[in-house]
């Protein structure tokens, strides 16, 4: 019983809503490749062209993976992992200074990467409202199963990750964090 006013309903968990790759929370649990992770990190990202995607980072033991979440037309999922920008291939950061761009096709561990587009957007760290600005360009193989990307951060400062494009069934046992 409530004396003074109503009393505020507290949002109910509801496990067959809550409990899905799309609503993934720091310490939550997930199995994938029969390996069980933990979300360490969420962070957020505001396009140019006003769309937005979303980014867990998840550990099992030292391994680090990013699972990225793009929701243009229908959602589309990636699982990558970050690598030294010298190993995409030598000369990348001057390639950039000197014409704006990477180049247009990129080997990585013998595959032949191509270039699909260049977006400008804002980091958005734990999803808040702080904004950092950085440059970004996306890569795919020849299946186009397989993703790179190289980020730009300020003048100096250069990322690399590659992956895979994956499916959320891949994903399963999530599980709220303690």
């Amino acid at each position: 019983m409530a004396w003074f006013g109503k009393k505020k309903k507290k949002e109910e968990f509801d496990p067959l809503q809550d409990l899905v790759l799309s609503k993934l929370k720091v310490g939550y649990l997930l199995d994938y490749d029969m390996k069980t992770w933990e979300v360490t990190e969420y962070n957020s990202y505001d396009w140019e062209d006003g769309d937005h995607s979303y980014e867990w980072e998840i550990k099992h033991g030292d391994e680090v993976l990013y699972l990225e979440l793009a929701d243009d037309d229908e959602p589309e999922w990636t699982l990558t992992k970050k690598v030294s920008l010298k190993s995409v291939g030598r000369g990348i950061r001057k390639f950039i200074k000197e014409n704006d761009d990477p180049p247009n096709m990129i080997q990585y561990e013998g595959v032949e990467y191509t270039i699909d587009e260049g977006s400008a957007g804002y980091f958005c760290k734990g999803g808040g409202k702080e904004r950092i600005e950085f440059l970004c360009w996306d890569y795919y193989d020849l299946s186009e199963e397989k993703t790179l990307t190289i980020e730009q951060w300020g003048e100096d400062k250069f990322e690399a990750a590659v992956g895979d494009y994956v499916e959320e069934y891949q994903f399963t046992n999530i599980l709220p964090g303690s």
